[in-house]
């Protein structure tokens, strides 16, 4: 439903804005006001994105994918526990791979404080095709506490939902499944890459997944294109 007939216009909630810094001036003040009716205008927007992925009809059914986790064998069903909603991270650590991607651990290790209160709401599993033993050290290595990993020995889930590409190598996918009445399904992938990217920015989602790049976007150095994190510095 299209609430935004309703809405206050962007620059009048920002005119309502009491913020004032010390020593600014009437320049940066009128440049803040004009950007803060943006702000706004974004945060509508996003919602407006959300509600109509909310609104997406059933996607395909899914198989019941097997997967070794750190306990031994489960299957796709087993991932979502008392939930109705599966969020999965397809990791980028497989076999090939002698360390994983920095970028993913970055991501994880945000995430990994955050997995208590995301699973008040949904269940969350991270995948990847490297033999569970390897990942469960790789865990122990980073101080993650409370992500759960889970190995996909035969690739076929990293396959089907688009985590290897076409020369075999590894991406990281961020999928979302729900259980309806005993139905495992599809719900929403991001569908954004090198294809989608505009001109002098890296391939990315929107809204982005990465709390550093959240950060980052708020500053005047903003997000370097050619920058990446590291495993170590």
């Amino acid at each position: 439903m299209d609430t935004t007939a309703n809405l206050v216009p962007a620059k009048e909630l920002a005119d309502r804005n009491q913020f004032r810094f010390p020593n600014e001036s009437a320049e940066y003040r009128r440049a803040r006001q004009a950007l803060l009716a943006e702000e706004i205008e974004l945060r509508r927007h996003i919602e407006r994105v959300a509600a109509q992925r909310r609104a997406l009809p059933p996607g395909g059914t899914a198989k019941d994918y097997e997967f070794v986790g750190e306990n031994g064998p489960v299957r796709l069903a087993d991932l979502f526990g008392d939930k109705q909603t599966l969020v999965t991270y397809c990791f980028m650590y497989g076999p090939q791979r002698e360390r994983p991607c920095p970028m993913c651990t970055s991501l994880l290790s945000a995430w990994d404080g955050e997995v208590r209160d995301i699973e008040q709401n949904v269940a969350l599993a991270i995948i990847a095709r490297s033999p569970i033993d390897r990942l469960i050290a790789f865990k122990k290595e980073r101080g993650w506490r409370h992500l759960k990993l889970y190995s996909d020995p035969s690739q076929e889930f990293d396959r089907d939902y688009h985590a290897i590409l076409d020369d075999g190598s590894d991406t990281a996918m961020f999928n979302v499944f729900t259980r309806r009445d005993g139905t495992i399904r599809h719900f929403w992938s991001e569908e954004m890459g090198f294809e989608s990217a505009d001109p002098g920015q890296d391939p990315r989602g929107a809204p982005d997944l990465m709390p550093i790049w959240t950060i980052l976007d708020t500053t005047p150095e903003g997000r370097k294109p050619d920058w990446r994190t590291k495993l170590d510095y």
